[in-house]
């Protein structure tokens, strides 16, 4: 078996642009939780509102039709048997195979938060899905989000989704702040290695990748 060892200089500069990518991202840590808040905030739905709590008067939809003919609805499932039908991702978004009480089955992606359970736990009572609106769509356009979704049973109709979020789409705080932290390092690494790198050949304490043009003249005078 070869092994093969990256040089010293080529080690150095990883250290030093790691270290200084943990550097930005001990920064964000600090910062980005205080802008989590402002985040939540703008986020905030308001009662009836798409993705918000169902009202006593939001028209409880009970078959296709009816959300094909009310242009804002709930649906009411019971216990939490909208999320044990089948899920899956599409465009960022996880979505469920909701069973309408007709039977019907449709994809709907909901705002968890914002549902309503009558009885003394999830598992009981029935469940007060969020407001929400329908979306054309032609979801055959997403071959592995249907083979995803419809891995128990087949959805009734391929042509729409429901949007039970709306503006209240909101990552949790852990993601908020991990995902730009991670990002950061790496950029950074990548970012900086070539400067570091490039600062040590021109003073002489590393060999340079791509000797300058001057210097490779200057070496066969």
């Amino acid at each position: 078996m070869r092994y093969h060892h990256l040089r010293f200089d080529i080690w150095l500069c990883l250290l030093l642009s790691f270290l200084l990518g943990c550097g930005f991202g001990k920064i964000l840590e600090n910062i980005l939780p205080k802008k989590y808040q402002e985040y939540v905030l703008k986020h905030q739905v308001e009662e009836g509102e798409i993705g918000g709590f169902a009202k006593e008067d939001t028209k409880r939809a009970e078959s296709v039709e009816d959300l094909l003919k009310y242009e804002t609805f709930t649906i009411v499932s019971p216990g939490i048997e909208y999320r044990n039908k089948g899920a899956g991702y599409y465009k960022g978004y996880y979505m469920y195979a909701v069973t309408l009480p007709s039977g019907e089955k449709v994809a709907a992606k909901i705002k968890n938060d914002s549902v309503k359970h009558s009885g003394d736990s999830i598992y009981s009572g029935d469940s007060i899905l969020p407001v929400g609106k329908i979306v054309k769509e032609n979801l055959e356009k997403e071959e592995t989000f249907l083979n995803q979704i419809e891995y128990k049973e087949p959805l009734s109709r391929h042509d729409f989704y429901i949007d039970m979020v709306g503006n209240g789409g909101i990552v949790s705080e852990e993601d908020y702040v991990k995902t730009p932290v991670l990002m950061t390092q790496v950029l950074t690494v990548f970012a900086t290695f070539p400067i570091f790198h490039a600062l040590g050949a021109k003073i002489g304490i590393f060999p340079y990748f791509f000797a300058p043009k001057k210097k490779v003249q200057e070496e066969w005078k």
